[in-house]
């Protein structure tokens, strides 16, 4: 696979014949509302063995081998050059395609009041592409029962296309994740047993094989209690065959005070069968505008989970939206930005003739435009070179796998370079 990004002047027609592929296939694959629209600054996937680098001012072959994982010898001998020749700027090179890691991946589902038939078709559509499907969520109740979403023939799906289905299990009450809800959880025994009794129950009838617990906004004051609710789950499910997961909010350190200081990572690492990093939302619907999941940032994150949990463990997070803000920003106004996948983003960009560009800090893609009444929007979103950026990182750390915040959002380009760059990895 190969990432271009549009350039003043080209069609994608010119394109096409840049990489020797018809400029349908391409449109195709970015799933192109109108091949002969582009916008200056979008990035598209070209879908063609391998990839080409143009050379660039002060590159050698040494450097290009080391930039994508080969050797001098493999890159001249693929090119029909000496490997000590001196190579010209704007020289095409052909770089072979790379030998893929196999990984995991976990993709949350989020079904609202009911099953629609548009979110069956799209779980049928990436079920390939999957190791887990997370059905989010069923929420605990005070009284240790459960309220389950609705599920429809969701889990028998993934469960033939041999994905394991995972049970989210949330602390959401009335819309929101409740700290005390969680509190009760905790420290009421009885509640408490009722509860994994009904989680048992619920996994064997559904046909769950992970307990996956997404409890948000614990109080500091809780962290212990959190632990030891983790280590009386995992005695519980482990004998009947289950395993157990968490999601993490995003920490670069133990510390444990804060909207985070409830979670443990250490603990979590050691408990858990395996955790979720959510390294997303740096960017949200009340913030300033910018990147959702900045890869800086990200780093940090996982610069310290690593340092606590089991890399084999970890699974690094993405966010499939971006947001599009409007002026006046919050938190000033209280004006939620709107969310929006990185398709709707590209097709936003396009109808506004607005030119994309890229954060080289944040690796990460945006673009301004006023709106009819000629007020001011910026929108953040992700496109093929911040999913890359993040599969790097994936790669350097050696990390488990990708976890997906959610389904229903398209990103085309994050499924042709997930395959590209990864073996998925099924359980059963």
């Amino acid at each position: 696979m190969q990432i271009h990004v549009v350039r003043q002047g080209q069609s994608l027609y010119g394109i096409g014949q840049a990489y020797g592929i018809s400029y349908e296939k391409i449109a195709e694959a970015n799933k192109l509302a109108d091949p002969s629209k582009l916008v200056v600054g979008q990035a598209l996937v070209i879908p063609i063995n391998g990839s080409y680098h143009w050379v660039q001012r002060g590159q050698s072959l040494y450097s290009i081998s080391k930039l994508y994982g080969t050797t001098v010898e493999n890159l001249a001998r693929i090119n029909g050059i000496s490997p000590s020749s001196i190579l010209q700027i704007g020289q095409r090179l052909y770089i072979p395609k790379r030998i893929k890691k196999e990984i995991e991946t976990l993709l949350y589902v989020e079904p609202r009041q009911a099953i629609m038939q548009e979110l069956t078709d799209e779980v049928v559509e990436r079920v390939d592409d999957l190791t887990y499907l997370a059905m989010f969520s069923y929420e605990a109740l005070r009284d240790g029962s459960l309220k389950e979403p609705p599920l429809g023939d969701i889990p028998t799906i993934a469960t033939d296309a041999r994905v394991l289905n995972a049970m989210v299990v949330s602390n959401l009450e009335n819309f929101g994740f409740n700290a005390d809800l969680a509190h009760v959880l905790f420290t009421d025994i009885v509640v408490q047993n009722r509860l994994f009794e009904n989680i048992v129950r619920t996994a064997k009838r559904v046909g769950y094989s992970d307990i996956h617990f997404d409890f948000e906004f614990i109080k500091p004051t809780d962290r212990e209690l959190y632990n030891a609710f983790l280590r009386n789950a995992r005695a519980r499910f482990h004998p009947v065959g289950l395993t157990l997961s968490t999601a993490l909010a995003p920490k670069t350190s133990s510390d444990k005070t804060g909207i985070y200081g409830g979670i443990d990572y250490k603990a979590h690492g050691e408990i858990c069968d395996f955790v979720t990093l959510m390294t997303y939302e740096w960017g949200y619907s009340y913030s300033d505008p910018q990147a959702v999941s900045p890869i800086n940032q990200v780093r940090k994150v996982v610069e310290y989970a690593v340092s606590q949990i089991p890399r084999e463990k970890v699974f690094l997070g993405q966010n499939l939206y971006g947001y599009d803000w409007k002026y006046p920003y919050p938190p000033e106004t209280g004006v939620a930005a709107k969310a929006l996948s990185p398709l709707q983003a590209v097709n936003l960009a396009i109808r506004q003739n607005a030119n994309i560009q890229y954060d080289p800090v944040a690796q990460a893609p945006y673009f301004l435009y006023w709106d009819n009444e000629g007020v001011r929007h910026d929108v953040w979103f992700e496109d093929a070179r911040s999913i890359q950026a993040k599969f790097n990182l994936l790669k350097e750390f050696k990390l488990r796998g990708m976890m997906y915040w959610k389904l229903g959002l398209a990103f085309p380009q994050n499924w042709l370079l997930l395959t590209d760059n990864f073996i998925i990895k099924k359980r059963k």
